[in-house]
């Protein structure tokens, strides 16, 4: 049984390829607008203190995700 990674699974340094979004409406939209589309690298740069929000690095732009948002985005370590 294979695990479900999600991207606010990741740590610091850690990269992985998107697979779906679990995410619909505006903030869909909001998501696609910034690049994180399936088959996309991200990079996890840094987490804040309290853990939210955490910083990623996507399609060379450094953007600042929810837990709430980011834990709607399955990835694939990489």
């Amino acid at each position: 049984m294979k695990k479900i990674y999600t991207l606010n699974s990741l740590h610091e340094g850690e990269k992985c390829r998107v697979k779906e979004l679990l995410i619909d409406g505006k903030m869909r939209s909001r998501l696609s607008d910034l690049g994180l589309i399936e088959g996309t690298s991200v990079a996890c740069l840094q987490k804040s203190s309290s853990g939210d929000p955490t910083a990623y690095l996507i399609r060379g732009a450094v953007i600042a995700l929810r837990n709430e948002d980011s834990s709607r985005v399955i990835v694939q370590p990489i």
